[in-house]
């Protein structure tokens, strides 16, 4: 089970995601990776890797700092891999958010493909789907919010977030539309990723109570602690957090002793692949509070995603980001392949993370192909 090879590309999208507000003013073609590992008996684990403002910071970690750490290991040292990792950023290599937690999903891939299982029963588990909620764009009228939560509850889906475009007057604004268009039934979310003040988000949150939505998710950065334990003593609505929060477990655990989140988020891109967000989950299944997976943007990690939050509990909904066909690539499956009608998503049942990797779209968009060798 040893790691004989290690093979990343580096590639382009057709075209970037947001506006250039939202951009800022250094591109962000939105790139990705994609990794591939392959083992002494012949089987592979496959990851997608963020790379949204610059590929060749992504391909320059993959080359210089991941690849020699896994290359001769065997896929069964998940645990002792990741914490090498860890002990690396702490001594100076000091990882984007984004790395290396994608490595560990693809070592965890080979080693459900190597028993013959899907994923979430490797890890064990709990169900096999779950309710979806339809997590908007920064879109650019309030109309399009409207439009596009009264789309998704025609299909069948039950709840839906928004990502409103601030400042927060707009944003409440946004907020009742869209209550008043779906009517009382449809669960609400909302996500800034704003820079409120605290008097701000105590203003927004109050509104939000009346419209009856379900979670108010980060108003400000994710590291303003204080912030956020005075928001959550102030107001009733559950107020969720540590998207962004750097330190994996340990930045989440911060969070959680300061009283200053209802719920917690984790991802297997930005919280230290699989093993990092196992360890959120159950730490927060420890304090009685749910860990509500946050969307990689990238539709193989999404369905690592769901294998984790097929094999824990405390994790209520995949977070679904539309329209999804926009963040499909470079899997071969669509994320709607696996959507039911009644607005849940069906874990795959084939080995590992049982998808595929569209290996020809890559390779037409690829811009860095590197093959690293035990």
């Amino acid at each position: 089970m040893r790691i004989e090879k290690f093979e990343t590309w580096i590639c382009k999208r057709p075209k970037g995601l947001f506006d250039e507000e939202r951009e800022g003013s250094a591109p962000m073609p939105w790139s990705y990776g994609v990794g591939r590992i392959e083992t002494s008996d012949g089987v592979e684990g496959v990851a997608t890797f963020w790379a949204a403002r610059s590929g060749a910071v992504t391909d320059a970690y993959l080359s210089d700092v991941i690849a020699p750490v896994i290359l001769g290991r065997s896929i069964h040292d998940r645990e002792r891999i990741w914490h090498d990792f860890w002990n690396i950023d702490r001594h100076g290599a000091f990882f984007p958010v984004f790395l290396p937690g994608p490595i560990d999903v693809a070592l965890w891939d080979a080693a459900a493909r190597t028993a013959g299982l899907p994923l979430h029963r490797y890890l064990g588990s709990y169900r096999t789907k779950m309710p979806v909620y339809a997590s908007s764009l920064w879109l650019p009228d309030i109309d399009d919010y409207v439009r596009e939560a009264l789309a998704y509850k025609q299909r069948g889906f039950k709840a839906y977030k928004v990502h409103p475009r601030g400042p927060s007057a707009i944003d409440m604004e946004i907020h009742a539309a869209v209550r008043a268009a779906v009517g009382p039934d449809m669960v609400l979310m909302t996500d800034p990723v704003a820079e409120y003040t605290l008097p701000e988000a105590i203003r927004v949150a109050r509104h939000l109570e009346e419209l009856n939505y379900y979670w108010f998710e980060e108003p400000f950065r994710d590291y303003e602690l204080d912030k956020y334990a005075k928001l959550s003593a102030a107001v009733d609505i559950p107020i969720v957090g540590t998207e962004t929060t750097r330190g994996g477990p340990w930045g989440v655990a911060q969070a959680i002793k300061s009283d200053a989140l209802d719920m917690v988020r984790a991802d297997v891109s930005w919280k230290g692949g699989i093993t990092g967000t196992l360890k959120v989950c159950h730490l927060a299944e420890a304090h009685g509070i749910n860990c509500e997976l946050h969307t990689t943007t990238m539709a193989p990690m999404d369905i690592a995603n769901l294998h984790v939050a097929c094999a824990v509990r405390n994790s209520e909904y995949f977070e679904l980001f539309v329209p999804e066909d926009t963040f499909q690539l470079p899997m071969k499956q669509g994320l709607r392949d696996f959507l039911g009608e009644d607005g849940e998503i069906k874990v795959p049942e084939g080995p590992g993370l049982g998808v595929d990797i569209d290996w020809d779209t890559v390779d037409a968009n690829c811009v860095s192909h590197k093959t690293f060798k035990a």
